[in-house]
């Protein structure tokens, strides 16, 4: 599948999303909901040093669209860190959804010029396409590590390698050769070897399961867990396959006075997505049907109607033995985000540290095969004696994505108070009022 391009653009559903949510379980109108982005986007916001650099490295993808080029560069390059950007396009655009609802996105004005920009550009995308869009509403799927239950969505989002992979790690370490593995080298082990068996049933099945039937019970059942876990052993695996065959990311969670809770997630993928803005609306199109497939014989293979492969994962935790959330948290990064869920998930649980320290703490990327990248304060000799186990370490590069970026919440159990903590890899903050 393209990476960037017309082709990588699917029917946006962010703004349906929005207004479903919203109508259904929100308590202020939209044009009060939207008012604050209104603000910036008219008024401008000082752009930060890690969105300057990341804004920066996309400079040569925004030039090759007129649209995107006035939109989103100053005078032919990327805002530098403390400058001021304003979007008056997005500004205009989020005024108009405030005041004529989601139609106006999927059926009017808006739609209109998203459409106009497809046929530009020789795609795919026709008014009925963003008309017939509508959202879903989906039951969590969920296991148990350590007693503690935790919540990703469904397929056609990657939640299940989360959940598989601790499954996985549950099941390794109840076996009597998991005594063995003591230390830090050995959890980094497993956990890496957990999320390669997992990535690799993912990449098999998951697809929109309106498509095709997912094995979700079956890849996170107990059983499977036990014997897929036999495949772990004290050296790294380089060729993983499936074991059942039939970037621009933000994340938030917030938590009220009540202890209700939100996790929410964003996503255009890439960063600026697939570098193309619809006409004079501000809007960037996202590029998340590169994650198609055009295998014909794979589930996740491009069809109409369809969405592919999603990576974004909003997830929450119940405490052990409880009816109600502990913790509420999210990492963007594409693949990396159930990678970091686990390790994060790790610290926690495993390792008992603090929600900033679990989140601070060093961690591993795996990339394929039996190539890794470690952050570079993991000690000399945990990454010593990972490579003595068969593990490709490579080089830290910035092109490989990073480690992701996490914001979570804690809430304590005992005295009903909370925790925020947010990622110092990415922008982000931790309030509380």
């Amino acid at each position: 599948m393209p990476q960037a391009g017309i082709l990588s653009v699917t029917v946006p559903g962010t703004v349906h999303g929005w207004v479903t949510l919203l109508g259904e379980l929100g308590s202020l109108p939209l044009t009060r909901v939207l008012e604050p982005a209104i603000w910036y986007a008219e008024h401008g916001f000082p752009v930060s040093e890690i969105i300057a650099r990341d804004w920066e490295r996309a400079e040569e993808k925004l030039k090759q669209d007129e649209n995107a080029r006035r939109t989103y560069l100053n005078d032919g390059r990327a805002p530098r860190a403390g400058e001021a950007f304003k979007n008056p396009e997005l500004a205009r655009t989020l005024r108009l959804i405030a005041r004529e609802g989601v139609k106006v996105f999927y059926e009017g004005e808006l739609a209109q010029a998203i459409v106009a920009e497809s046929e530009r550009h020789d795609g795919l995308l026709t008014l009925d396409d963003l008309a017939q869009h509508t959202s879903t509403w989906v039951e969590p799927i969920s296991t148990s590590y350590r007693g503690h239950r935790v919540y990703e969505l469904p397929p056609n989002g990657q939640g299940l390698v989360t959940l598989e992979a601790l499954n996985l790690i549950s099941a390794y370490a109840e076996r009597r050769q998991a005594k063995e593995e003591t230390g830090e080298v050995g959890r980094l082990h497993v956990l890496v070897e957990a999320l390669k068996l997992a990535f690799a049933d993912a990449r098999a099945h998951i697809t929109d399961p309106d498509f095709a039937e997912i094995p979700v019970e079956q890849l996170l059942s107990r059983s499977y867990a036990a014997e897929r876990s036999r495949l772990i052993s004290k050296r790294a695996n380089s060729e993983i396959k499936p074991g059942l065959m039939s970037s621009d990311t933000v994340y938030v969670t917030v938590v009220d006075e009540e202890r209700n809770c939100v996790s929410l997630i964003n996503s255009v993928y890439e960063h600026f997505g697939s570098g193309l803005v619809g006409g004079e609306t501000g809007i960037v199109l996202q590029n998340r049907g590169a994650l198609f497939s055009l295998d014909e014989g794979h589930p996740n293979c491009v069809a109409p109607g369809k969405r592919p492969y999603h990576t974004i994962i909003p997830a929450m935790v119940f405490h052990k033995g409880g009816d109600r959330p502990w913790l509420s948290f999210g990492v963007v990064g594409g693949f990396m985000q159930p990678q970091g869920q686990v390790q994060i998930l790790s610290n926690l649980i495993d390792r008992g540290m603090g929600l900033q320290e679990a989140i601070d703490a060093p961690r591993v990327r795996w990339l394929e095969g039996a190539s890794i990248v470690l952050e570079p304060n993991i000690p000399d000799g945990v990454q010593n004696a990972l490579s003595e186990r068969g593990h490709k370490i490579l080089a830290w590069s910035e092109a490989m994505g990073g480690f992701g970026g996490a914001q979570a919440i804690l809430i304590d159990p005992e005295t009903n108070m909370l925790y925020g903590a947010s990622d110092p890899r990415k922008d982000g903050c931790a309030q509380g009022f």
